[in-house]
């Protein structure tokens, strides 16, 4: 009786074991969407924020979708979110996968080949991105697929034949992107059967032709050439529009965009030589030449020709002293991992680059260290018969330093370079070198500190009401610039009084050194203090990730606002939250004077009720109610007084503080 009831306790185990075995989630799908999450460099609606490795059950993260039992992920929707990065080609794990959808973000990067493995895909759609590179061939192994939309993104190439493997496609939009060629479906008895090998020489149909479920399909506004294939003639015509196909009676793009495209060498090519017999003995420049004239010609094409090779050597020699930067894809001794990402000269051209020895002379062999965080170290310092300088050093190690950090850092810096404003701090180089693995910031420097350093760490005095309000006229100019004058818009990632800084004459300078925190943490925010290391007021937890746009900026400017007139820190352990603790006076007259720093002396009235009115508007709960930043800038360029006489009128004793300020 004792075995029996072994056994069967036994056989209970084995089954529980088997139970938990098969709960668990395959692993190797959880890598591959995390490799996915680590491509992402920025995530501005925090939609993968979920996305934990920890987790051994991903099918409650954002976007993601799987089985009936729960043991593999057979969906990936993530759409209109705004990410920006490379679509990992990682995602080639997820076998089971039937629908990939990454509508309406910002990707860029290519399409990995891949892909091509996913054989129980049905819909693809990666549309409305920034996408570039070919078609990958390998698309034409996905067996099952259904639906794929790859239209407007920066997609080149010729249209891969392989399309005509894919017998279940019912749909297919490609429009609004740069393919050129011939479009691989035709019959043999149109072209000729040598070409590409997309055509039978047997009058069997090839290519796209060979798609007979497919009932949409959209390939207008790209730069394709040639004529529409008989076999697709059941398309509306407007979606072959927007070529340099010859097609009368279908609106093409005109001759000189169709020569203009990179490609156009080859569409000519193609043009002239499967151009139909009876077209070119129609051309009278193709018979009857004299001699002299066809002499002439030839020797006007050997010196277009040489003078493309001289450019094409010069361009060679000028692309090697610009090599390309291999980094590894991930740690392996295959070559087959490293992927080669080239540094792009058009962005960075016009920014100026730093050797590392130069920056190290200026800063004193980098001793002058005036801040530093977990992620980078500031260092105060001279160029050579230049300016003063503030130089921030990325705190990363080189194996942790992937290509999309790399391209990420590349556009990082030109967007920074772009500022250019009296309130704004001014971005003068980069520098980026391999041995030692550097990669730096260069800003002006300025030589007054922060504003934060001012208000609460220096003396009370020294900043008078009407200095105050010519810091918070300057800001609002800076934010004006930033907002409205740039095209894209910018926005400052943290904005609080750590990232003003003061000149010499107290002149306000946004500054964004917090932009880095993207390049290494990939927006995953890690929490920032708005004090210098050792202060004891934090930005509390409900506070952090506001600043992720111009929303976000309106929101934190409002809050700059009541710190710089009252004089207190966003947040104090001891003094808790200072918007909480300025509700009470921001809307009741009579007690609104107690929001002033009792430090100052005097205020004047009128300025006072003018900010807490912009205060109410940068803060009010809903963002469609909040004024933009340039109407705001507007308000308090006009009703705030900062001249002397204005100071003068509203204290008899501001003379001391005027002698302080002046």
């Amino acid at each position: 009786m004792r075995s029996v009831a072994s056994y069967f306790l036994l056989l209970l185990l084995n089954l529980g074991l088997l139970l938990v075995d098969c709960s668990l989630f395959p692993r190797d799908e959880i890598n591959a969407l995390i490799s996915f999450k680590r491509a992402i460099i920025e995530d501005p609606t925090m939609v993968l924020s979920d996305w934990d490795p920890v987790d051994p059950e991903p099918c409650g993260w954002s976007g993601i979708g799987c089985s009936v039992n729960g043991d593999y992920v057979v969906k990936m929707n993530i759409s209109g979110e705004s990410l920006k990065g490379f679509i990992a080609p990682e995602l080639s794990r997820l076998s089971n996968l039937q629908e990939l959808i990454l509508h309406g973000n910002l990707l860029i990067g290519t399409i990995p080949k891949e892909i091509g493995t996913l054989k129980s895909l049905r819909v693809l759609d990666l549309s409305s991105n920034q996408l570039t590179g070919p078609i990958p061939p390998e698309i034409g192994n996905l067996s099952s697929i259904v639906k794929i939309n790859l239209e407007s993104n920066g997609l080149t190439g010729r249209l891969p034949s392989e399309l005509g493997n894919l017998k279940s496609l019912q749909e297919l939009r490609l429009d609004r992107n740069r393919l050129i060629g011939m479009m691989p479906a035709a019959n043999s008895s149109d072209y000729p059967s040598n070409m590409d090998g997309m055509y039978s020489s047997t009058g069997n149909l090839m290519g796209i032709c060979r798609l007979s479920q497919l009932k949409v399909a959209d390939f207008s506004f790209n730069f394709l050439v040639g004529s529409i294939p008989k076999c697709l003639g059941y398309l509306p015509r407007s979606s072959f529009q927007g070529n340099c196909l010859r097609e009368k009676d279908v609106r093409q793009r005109s001759a000189t965009q169709c020569v203009s495209v990179p490609s156009a060498k080859a569409h000519s090519e193609i043009n002239a030589k499967h151009m139909p017999a009876d077209d070119v003995s129609r051309n009278p420049a193709n018979s009857n030449k004299p001699p002299w004239l066809l002499a002439l010609e030839i020797t006007t094409g050997l010196l277009v020709g040489v003078v493309f090779l001289v450019a094409l050597l010069t361009a060679s020699k000028k692309w090697k002293r610009n090599p390309s930067i291999i980094i590894p894809w991930k740690k392996s001794s295959s070559s087959k991992d490293y992927m080669a990402i080239r540094v792009d000269s058009e962005v960075l051209k016009d920014v100026v680059r730093y050797d590392r020895e130069e920056l190290e002379v200026a800063c004193e062999d980098f001793s002058n260290i005036i801040g530093s965080s977990p992620d980078s170290l500031v260092y105060k310092g001279t160029l050579k018969g230049g300016p003063e300088i503030a130089v921030i050093s990325l705190c990363i190690k080189e194996e942790n330093w992937t290509p999309y950090l790399e391209l990420y850092f590349q556009k990082e810096v030109a967007d920074l370079a772009r500022l250019d404003h009296v309130n704004v701090g001014r971005l003068l180089g980069y520098c980026r070198e391999s041995i030692p693995f550097t990669r730096m910031l260069v800003f002006e420097y300025a030589s007054n500190g922060t504003l934060y350093e001012h208000l609460h760490y220096g003396e009370g005095c020294q900043f008078s009401w009407t200095r105050r309000m010519k810091i918070i006229v300057g800001i609002a100019r800076g934010l004006k610039y930033l907002h409205t004058e740039l095209e894209p818009p910018f926005t400052i990632s943290e904005l609080n009084s750590s990232s003003v800084y003061l000149t010499d004459d107290f002149s306000p300078k946004l500054v964004d050194f917090e932009c880095w925190k993207t390049i290494i943490s990939r927006s995953e925010k890690s929490s920032g203090t708005v004090s210098n290391e050792g202060a004891d007021c934090v930005l509390p937890k409900h506070l952090e990730g506001r600043c992720l746009d111009i929303q976000g900026n309106t929101y934190a400017f409002g809050i700059l606002l009541l710190e710089i007139v009252s004089g207190r820190p966003p947040f104090c352990k001891n003094k808790g939250c200072l918007v909480e603790w300025a509700k009470e006076f921001l809307e009741v007259p009579e007690v609104l004077s107690y929001v002033v720093d009792p430090d100052l002396k005097h205020f004047r009235y009128e300025d006072l009720k003018l900010i807490c009115d912009v205060v109410n508007l940068c803060l009010h709960p809903s963002t469609s109610t909040r004024m933009s930043v340039s109407n705001m800038c507007d308000m308090l360029e006009c009703g705030i007084e900062t001249s002397v006489a204005a100071e003068i009128k509203s204290s008899s004793l501001a003379w001391a503080e005027l002698a302080l300020s002046s």
